[in-house]
C-alpha cells in the first residue's frame, strides 16, 4: 500500500499529467544515497565524488523547471533521506541549473497547522541557495499516520488541483522518503521543459 507522501506525490502528478506534461516519478526509498562529504570537490567539476545513485538524481533535477518533494514529517522535521538528498545536489550550486518552482507535499500523523513548518523552512533554506528558484507551493495532510489513512483525504485534492496549472510543461516527478510503521518510502518530483510565464504563479 502506498504510504500518505507518495498518495500526495501520486496525486500532484497526475494533475501535472492530466496538463498535457510528461511526468518522471523517482522514489528513493530503495536508492543508495550516501551523506555528503563536504570535500566542496563539486564546486570545481560540478561531479560528485562519491559513487552512488545521488549524481543520476541530481542531474535530473539540474534540467527540471520545475522540482516536487514529498515527505512525511518526522520529529517537525523532513526525513532524513531527503535532508542527505538535498545535501549531495550541492553540484548545483555552481552550475546552470534550470529549476524555478519549487514545491514541497507533506504528511503526518499531527494536523496542527505549524506541523510542517521546520520541514518548510528547510527545504527553503535550500531554495534560497538558488536564486532563480522559489517556494511556489505547500500541501500539508495532516492527522494521517498509517498507509492509505490519506484516502479521501481533503489535501489529495488540493495537490492534484496544485499539479493541473502547470500546461504545456514537461515533469519528472521524484519521491522522497515516507514512514509507514514499517517501512520506508521517498518520493520527489521533477519537472523539464515549462514554457510559461511564472508570474502566473503570484
Amino acid at each position: 500500500m502506498r504510504s500518505d507522501s507518495e498518495s500526495l506525490a501520486d496525486a500532484f502528478a497526475r494533475g501535472a499529467s492530466e496538463a498535457g506534461n510528461e511526468v518522471e516519478k523517482i522514489t528513493i526509498r530503495e536508492k543508495n544515497i550516501r551523506f555528503c562529504k563536504g570535500c566542496l570537490a563539486c564546486q570545481k567539476t560540478q561531479h560528485c565524488v562519491i559513487n552512488d545513485d545521488a549524481p543520476a538524481i541530481v542531474a535530473k533535477m539540474h534540467d527540471a523547471d520545475v522540482i516536487v518533494f514529498a515527505t512525511p514529517i518526522y520529529y517537525y522535521e523532513m526525513c532524513g533521506q531527503l535532508k542527505t538528498l538535498l545535501d549531495r545536489a550541492n553540484p548545483l550550486y555552481s552550475s546552470d541549473y534550470h529549476f524555478r518552482d519549487i514545491y514541497m507535499l507533506t504528511s503526518a500523523a499531527e494536523d496542527e497547522e505549524y506541523v510542517p513548518e521546520r520541514a518548510v523552512a528547510g527545504l527553503t533554506g535550500w531554495i534560497d541557495c538558488f536564486e532563480k528558484a522559489r517556494l511556489t507551493g505547500t500541501v500539508f495532510a495532516g492527522g494521517v499516520s498509517a498507509p492509505g489513512e490519506t484516502e479521501g483525504h481533503p489535501s489529495l485534492v488540493r495537490a492534484y488541483e496544485m499539479g493541473k496549472p502547470l500546461k504545456d510543461n514537461c515533469f519528472r516527478f521524484a519521491t522522497v522518503p515516507s514512514y509507514n510503521r514499517r517501512t520506508l518510502s521517498a518520493h520527489l518530483i521533477i519537472c523539464s521543459n515549462v514554457h510559461r510565464s511564472l508570474e502566473q504563479f503570484f
